[in-house]
């Protein structure tokens, strides 16, 4: 099995990114469905989603738009809990269709905080998509997160846009940190 190493941590490959690819352009497409005739704002979650979004991106063929905003919850390989926002919103985003892309949804502690924030500008709609999520790590229900690429077990996954400590975020495929 491939391994590697991020600083102090081995990891094992999870994720190929054929497969990755192959989810995300299913996910593009039930986007191009649902979104017809409607011009989506994409709002990308940093630093985590820029790889994710960016493939998604290239799948979709409605006419959109991209934005960015920033959101720190982690600290090491844990979520601290406490949801510390960085870099703003776009600026007027009412009546807009928004879909907010995320790398990963362990807590849900942050995505909620999004769409509490974002729905305080009355958008016309919020959906989220996220590439991961980690049910048996979430504290409650978000009934916006409609696009899931993938439901994984509760374990530190890095790569393809995760980081851990800030690196590997840069490889292709995902991989899960191995005991020991």
């Amino acid at each position: 099995m491939h391994k590697i190493k991020v600083e102090d941590k081995e990891f094992e490959i999870f994720l190929e990114n054929d497969t990755l690819n192959k989810r995300i352009r299913l996910l593009g497409i039930q986007i191009n469905v649902d979104y017809e005739g409607k011009c989506p704002l994409f709002i990308g979650v940093l630093n985590g989603s820029f790889l994710f979004m960016a493939d998604l991106i290239k799948e979709i063929d409605v006419p959109c738009e991209v934005a960015f905003m920033r959101v720190a919850s982690y600290e090491g390989t844990s979520s601290s809990g406490k949801v510390k926002e960085l870099i703003g919103l776009p600026e007027n985003i009412e009546g807009r269709d928004i879909i907010i892309i995320e790398d990963i949804v362990d807590t849900g502690l942050t995505l909620s905080h999004i769409i509490k924030t974002l729905k305080e500008q009355k958008p016309a709609s919020i959906k989220a998509s996220a590439l991961l999520l980690k049910p048996s790590a979430l504290k409650h229900e978000i009934e916006e997160l409609e696009y899931v690429g993938f439901e994984i077990p509760n374990e530190f996954v890095v790569g393809y846009g995760l980081d851990y400590n800030g690196l590997g975020r840069n490889l292709t495929d995902i991989y899960r940190a191995t005991e020991g």
